[in-house]
């Protein structure tokens, strides 16, 4: 086999949020090791497309480079994916490059993920602690509970789960198994615990838990192996008991 020379990039571009999204080609030289953000720094370092035109460098999200922020996602020969961890080598050629379709583009593969942001607030996932500094210490979490929890709070809110769920889309609400999992995690904190029932209220609104479909699309993409549908069957069972406990008048019951 003849060793690479060049990496061809099919990348869909869009100048605007209101303009319409076209294909433009870039061939690049290639580097042992590159992975899918060097490319596209290499674009950016000389904007100039296959047929050696003089083009607008790519415009797209990125920070940690190491596949921690989720802020470099896009959809990479047709799967949802963190570029920062997409190996050239392991690709099939040409590399087509697109923005997930489940956000709003902003422009070219960079999308505004607003609404991953909004879910948890939806959830309240978070720990209300203002105020408790003088208290002492909380109390402290099970081992074993803290083994799991943890693996849940490996999210970075990469919306790749968001992308792969066909539940997520423009006639849908679903808030999506990212911010399920995040209101299980916190929940399960002994001092989140407290405000338990605020994120179950947030999870039986529309959008919540009742909009999944049970695809498990979300749990095969998820770059961090989060068991989001364990996730969502947990919060499914807490807001069924959640809601009998709103019936009865016995929220507060143990």
């Amino acid at each position: 086999m003849a060793e690479q020379s060049t990496v061809t990039f099919i990348i869909t571009r869009q100048d605007s949020p209101e303009s319409s999204p076209y294909q433009e080609t870039f061939e690049i030289p290639y580097k042992k090791n590159m992975n899918v953000i060097s490319g596209l720094m290499e674009i950016r370092r000389n904007p100039v497309n296959a047929n050696g035109e003089k083009t607008t460098p790519v415009q797209w999200d990125m920070n940690c480079l190491e596949e921690v922020c989720g802020a470099c996602s896009m959809v990479i020969n047709g799967t949802a994916r963190q570029s920062c961890a997409a190996l050239i080598d392991e690709l099939e050629q040409p590399v087509k490059l697109e923005p997930m379709s489940t956000f709003p583009v902003i422009r070219d593969l960079f999308v505004d993920r607003e609404q991953m942001f909004d879910a948890l607030k939806q959830v309240k996932a978070w720990i209300p602690i203002d105020g408790t500094h003088d208290l002492g210490p909380g109390p402290r979490m099970p081992e074993k509970k803290r083994q799991w929890a943890y693996e849940l709070s490996k999210c970075m809110t990469c919306g790749v789960c968001l992308e792969a769920c066909p539940n997520v889309n423009d006639k849908s609400d679903f808030i999506g198994p990212a911010a399920l999992s995040q209101a299980r995690l916190f929940n399960a904190h002994p001092t989140g615990e407290m405000n338990k029932s605020e994120r179950l209220e947030g999870l039986m609104e529309d959008g919540g838990v009742s909009g999944c479909s049970n695809a498990q699309n979300c749990v095969q993409v998820c770059p961090k192996g989060i068991p989001l549908t364990t996730s969502i069957a947990a919060m499914n069972r807490a807001t069924n008991i959640q809601s009998f406990k709103n019936f009865f008048g016995s929220d507060h019951a143990h």
